[in-house]
């Protein structure tokens, strides 16, 4: 039986950022689902395996995008990205109970284990 290729979310409002995350993972065989936005995110129909969520985004931020997806249930796992790291943040993320806290630029490498954590605690 094939294994189906699972999808991984990106919300992330630098369009170069999402750009290329989205060519990665798709290079490393992933589905992918593009968001510039929590607020895209929220309005659509998302068949996602695993969230790749930026924490400071224009409008909504990733902070409430994971407490308003919590509230309604989701089991999606999270893995957090920011730029802006610092022990509050660090702190903040892990206390909304993410797989994984990125902080950009970063590796790869680190992305692919993150999401592998994030996928096998979540097989779909």
């Amino acid at each position: 039986m094939p294994t189906q290729r699972k999808i991984v979310a990106v919300v992330d409002d630098d369009a170069s950022m999402r750009v290329s995350l989205e060519r990665l993972l798709q290079a490393r065989g992933f589905g992918t689902e593009i968001f510039p936005s929590a607020e895209a995110f929220l309005g659509a129909a998302s068949a996602a395996d695993c969230l790749l969520l930026d924490i400071h985004l224009d409008g909504m931020g990733g902070f409430e995008l994971r407490r308003r997806l919590c509230s309604a249930g989701s089991r999606l796992p999270v893995i957090f990205m920011t730029a802006f790291d610092d022990d509050a943040t660090r702190h903040e993320a892990a206390s909304l109970g993410c797989v994984a806290y990125l902080r950009k630029p970063f590796a790869g490498h680190l992305l692919m284990e993150a999401i592998a954590d994030a996928t096998n605690s979540n097989p779909r």
